[in-house]
């Protein structure tokens, strides 16, 4: 069997995971900003799917809003 080919590396192995100034996923605020994420900590189908989500949000404002995902 051939031994597998690989390239040259992209980066140094003892290069640094964070780059300054680069905002994280997790950081704070993050959460508020996603699409689908409302300020009072509830969230509706653009959470979870972007294909119609309004179809999959309830259809009477008295039912809980139970994401798809």
């Amino acid at each position: 069997m051939a031994p597998i080919r690989v390239g040259e590396p992209g980066v140094r192995p003892d290069a640094t995971a964070h780059v300054k100034g680069v905002r994280e996923g997790n950081a704070l605020g993050s959460y508020e900003m996603e699409p689908g994420h409302h300020l009072d900590g509830t969230a509706d189908a653009r959470r979870s799917t972007g294909i119609r989500p309004g179809d999959r949000n309830p259809i009477s404002p008295s039912m809980p809003n139970l994401s798809p995902g």
